[in-house]
């Protein structure tokens, strides 16, 4: 996850949901990293990896995850878990980086009409986190 200070958002009426497909981008070198689909289900917000830029990490298990998601796939692995909408942000939920299986707190927020979404990783306080920008697709 990319640490960025991002300032001031606006979301469109046609862009109002994080439900899609979006490119995330590694914060350690800046290039993109694979693929999240966010979706919804019974009024909540999920998250699962759809793909990887890299194709040797297609086939990687979640080795280092300590819950459920314990060595299953990363294609298809469920990442973002549980967030609702509240005010312009959707919380309330976890995101699991499979890097090192940590689950943090999350929040969402839609920048630039919906074209870009700010995702912050944190634990017990936002001010203890990570932020990375993801980018929507087609």
């Amino acid at each position: 996850m990319a640490v960025l200070l991002v300032v001031g958002s606006r979301q469109s009426p046609g862009e109002s949901t994080p439900a899609g497909l979006w490119k995330t981008i590694d914060d350690r070198t800046g290039q993109p990293r694979g693929f999240v689909r966010i979706y919804e289900e019974h009024g909540l917000l999920f998250g699962k990896i759809e793909g990887t830029v890299k194709a040797s990490e297609a086939k990687e298990h979640c080795r280092l995850c300590r819950d459920e998601r314990r060595g299953q796939p990363v294609i298809g692995l469920v990442v973002i878990r549980s967030l609702k909408k509240q005010g312009e942000e959707y919380s309330g939920g976890d995101i699991l980086d499979p890097e090192n299986g940590t689950v943090y707190r999350c929040k969402l927020r839609l920048l630039d009409e919906g074209k870009r979404l700010l995702v912050r990783g944190y634990i017990v306080l936002p001010l203890f986190g990570r932020s990375q920008i993801w980018i929507r697709q087609p």
